[in-house]
């Protein structure tokens, strides 16, 4: 993989053709690879685009080395805690033993592939009891009703429709409390306001007066990308 030089930084680099017939973008992947996505249908240059976005370049990359990964091959972030993943291979029952006083989960499964698999699905179990359980406490408070909750793998950590649906990333019981609270109560309030105006801000703020620390601190948090792990 190609890689460039910047502020006596190494950051490996992918070049892309993008959807866009007019604009280069830049982003970054969990594993810190920058994805330079070039406009469709014409010539791009992607080393003269990557000199002219050098300085936000090497600021992102410097704000992802800060970032803290869900999951990787040694540990996992549980409730905002890190714990080390301890593999049991077995040709039994396949099952994932969390030790939160010892900071280990002990994973059982005939392969190490598996890990991931049974983290996913251990996320998916947690998280879908915490979500129930506070749309349950706080339904009685709720100036509009919510149609229906789900909770399953999508890009953001949650997501509300005009029709009343809300969703949440199956990642979310890796986050503390206070994050997870952040991102209910966020898509709660998109119920009242489909938007991120200065009214949907103020509606957020009487509920979780200091939303706006719990967003950069969100901001440090990388999701699971299963198949790039």
């Amino acid at each position: 993989m190609p890689a460039l030089e910047i502020g006596g930084k190494r950051i490996e680099y992918l070049v892309l053709r993008g959807t866009s017939r007019r604009y280069t973008y830049f982003r970054f992947r969990s594993d810190v690879t920058l994805e330079v996505v070039l406009p469709r249908g014409r010539l791009g240059d992607a080393s003269r685009a990557i000199s002219q976005r050098s300085e936000w370049i090497l600021q992102k990359y410097e704000e992802m080395q800060k970032t803290k990964r869900i999951l990787d091959d040694q540990r996992v972030m549980f409730d905002g805690r890190f714990l080390e993943i301890s593999f049991e291979q077995t040709l039994e029952k396949e099952e994932i033993l969390p030790d939160l006083e010892r900071g280990v989960v002990v994973v059982r499964a005939s392969d190490r592939s598996r890990v991931k698999e049974l983290v996913r699905r251990w996320f998916l179990r947690e998280t879908s009891r915490y979500v129930m359980k506070k749309l349950a406490d706080l339904a009685p408070t709720l100036p509009v009703p919510y149609k229906v909750a789900d909770v399953r793998e999508i890009k953001n950590w949650g997501y509300c429709t005009r029709s009343g649906r809300l969703s949440f990333s199956w990642q979310l019981i890796a986050l503390p409390e206070r994050l997870r609270d952040y991102v209910i109560f966020h898509e709660l309030t998109h119920l009242e306001e489909f938007n991120h105006s200065p009214a949907f801000k103020r509606k957020l703020a009487k509920v979780c007066p200091d939303f706006r620390q719990r967003e950069k601190e969100l901001d440090y948090v990388s999701p699971a990308e299963l198949a790039r792990i």
